[in-house]
């Protein structure tokens, strides 16, 4: 039997100490882009290498979520002769917890096969014939049951190679690169209802990883020299979309959610990479024998956990275990972030120019202390202050309020369990100047499974694509419309504001994730729940201040992909060709 039974960590200390002024810890750094090569073991295995996770509710078909994970970094289209592929004797695995109690519920599992339809020409497609012709089986595993095949013989489109090879009569003949595309996408037996598309695309992700890899020194602007490292590159992706009713736990449509929040519809969502343990290479050139049991490689729940917190003594490590099998002790690492340390002014916050907007609460309401080694809302504690909340010691208030751990209270949760909608994580309005008290509700995706996993409350509802509130800085908007749109900050009532369906709360295409975890590490969530930045007196009458102005308005320059995303599934967008230009882009 599965248990829900969970050590408390007592973290004491503050991490990465041993840093000097302006000088940053390269065994420690690492935002990079997203899960792009973020580890020493996977980065020499590139075909196992998880990139990306996104999960959301569809925007053109609201009754399902899409879930897309993406494989295989930094593709350069014009990569031949042998292109960027899904790798054989490797299990890729989709999986998603529903129920609050630790282990897969559903299991997705892809695994891939190739063959040349003719080895006598080095092209790897020629007279409508393909070489590495790759295909797929889709199995499905529910309640840690045996696997069953919903996908026998899927089809994977061939690298866009060029228009020669995809679209005349001496390659493939194919009218276009989307018409293979849309081909390849195929409905999964077995009755849960899945579409699937397994290819490749454009990378969706987007990072100034030329900045970010200098010493974390950001390009504000292109002007500045901001450049996305990721453009003009490609990914292979698994995407599925399912029937929200397949996800929920009892088997339930979105239309019997009680309310937009309704805890109900909260899943968690990680991705996988698998290899069998043993591997002897030939010394005749054959193909190498795997064997032995199988051993994760790779995984990813939460963009950036494995390159922005994990430090590079824990990388491979974190890559074996599972968001159920996690040691307690990385805990630590999100309540004392070492990013935090170049956020304040009195430890390292010189060290690094391009993060000077954001900046850390020392002095919220003129008694909490958020930096590195502070105690946060840890005092309230030994009077159980935070009754009748989420910090109620006789509810989670044991777990998110530790001694030195200031970032227990926001960033644990944000990583580990998802946010209940309980105060103090409501917003500010209609909580009279007390960040304890209810406010206005804006997140629900809390899932009592302690682990790195993406949550997604799936009766969210969908912020058009097409609609001027909609906002790349997902949940960092909504709270900022929540707190002062006149449409929404009139009443402490539950409403449905916009973006309250982005990041955090599962991951949209164009959410900007690398931004909002720099704003959540600057305390942007506490600020949002009342928790103000140093420059508010208490009691004042305006806590925008300058101080949660530059938080809002920093960027790293790189703020949307390089190319547009599809309004129909798989939603991302068609793979570059070799035959173009990418070296100017």
């Amino acid at each position: 039997m599965r248990k829900t039974t969970k050590a408390v960590l007592t973290v004491t200390g503050v991490i990465a100490t041993a840093i000097t002024l302006g000088v940053w810890d390269s065994q420690r750094s690492s935002v990079e882009a997203s899960s792009h090569r973020e580890a020493p073991l996977i980065a020499n295995d590139p075909l196992a290498d998880n990139t990306d996770l996104y999960a959301f509710r569809s925007p053109d078909d609201t009754n399902t979520v899409t879930i897309l994970a993406n494989y295989v970094p930094l593709q350069l289209p014009q990569g031949g002769p042998n292109y960027a592929s899904f790798g054989e004797n490797i299990r890729y695995e989709i999986h998603v917890e529903n129920d609050g109690v630790a282990g897969d519920d559903i299991t997705y599992r892809f695994t891939f096969t190739k063959m040349n339809e003719d080895p006598t020409t080095f092209f790897n497609i020629r007279l409508g014939q393909e070489n590495l012709k790759t295909q797929y089986t889709a199995e499905k595993s529910v309640n840690g049951g045996p696997f069953s095949t919903i996908v026998a013989n899927g089809v994977v489109p061939p690298p866009n190679i060029g228009p020669r090879s995809i679209s005349s009569g001496v390659g493939l003949g194919a009218p276009n690169y989307n018409t293979l595309m849309a081909g390849a996408i195929t409905t999964a037996t077995g009755g849960g209802g899945e579409t699937v598309y397994c290819g490749p695309a454009d990378d969706p992700f987007f990072v100034d990883l030329g900045g970010i890899f200098d010493l974390g020194q950001t390009r504000g602007s292109a002007a500045m020299g901001a450049v996305d490292g990721l453009a003009h590159k490609n990914i292979h992706t698994i995407a599925l979309k399912i029937p929200i009713s397949t996800l929920q736990k009892n088997g339930m449509g979105v239309s019997a959610a009680t309310t937009i929040l309704d805890g109900n519809y909260v899943i968690g969502v990680w991705a996988s990479a698998s290899r069998p343990a043993t591997r002897t290479l030939s010394t005749s050139g054959a193909n190498p024998n795997d064997a032995g049991a199988w051993v994760q490689v790779s995984r990813i729940g939460m963009p950036l956990t494995n390159e922005a917190v994990m430090p590079i003594g824990e990388k491979d490590r974190w890559n074996s275990l599972t968001p159920y099998t996690e040691d307690p002790a990385m805990e630590a690492y999100f309540c004392n972030p070492e990013l935090g340390l170049y956020m304040d002014a009195s430890l390292f916050g010189n060290a690094v120019p391009a993060m000077a907007a954001l900046r850390i609460q020392r002095n919220s309401l003129q008694s909490f202390d958020f930096g590195n080694g502070q105690p946060g809302l840890y005092p309230i504690r030994a009077t159980n202050g935070g009754a009748g909340t989420a910090l109620d010691t006789n509810l989670f208030g044991n777990y998110l309020l530790r001694p030195n751990a200031p970032r227990s209270v926001d960033l644990l949760p944000i990583f580990h369990t998802g946010v209940p909608n309980l105060a103090p994580y409501q917003l500010a309005t209609g909580k009279g100047g007390n960040p304890l008290a209810n406010g206005k509700p804006f997140i629900n995706n809390f899932l009592p499974t302690f682990g790195d996993m993406l949550r997604l409350n799936m009766a969210v509802p969908v912020t058009p694509r097409n609609s001027p509130d909609f906002s790349s800085l997902g949940l960092v908007q909504a709270a900022v419309l929540g707190l002062t749109d006149s449409r929404f900050n009139a009443s402490a009532a539950l409403q449905n504001i916009p973006n309250m369906d982005g990041f955090p709360n599962g991951r949209r295409l164009e959410d900007d994730v690398t931004r909002i975890e720099l704003q959540a590490v600057s305390g942007v969530v506490l600020a949002a729940i009342g928790l103000w930045y140093d420059d508010y007196t208490a009691g004042g009458p305006n806590p925008v201040t300058p101080d949660l102005l530059n938080v809002l308005g920093y960027t790293t320059g790189v703020e949307a992909n390089d190319t547009t995303f599809t309004a129909a599934f798989p939603y991302v967008q068609t793979p570059w060709s070799g035959y173009a230009n990418h070296s100017g882009q």
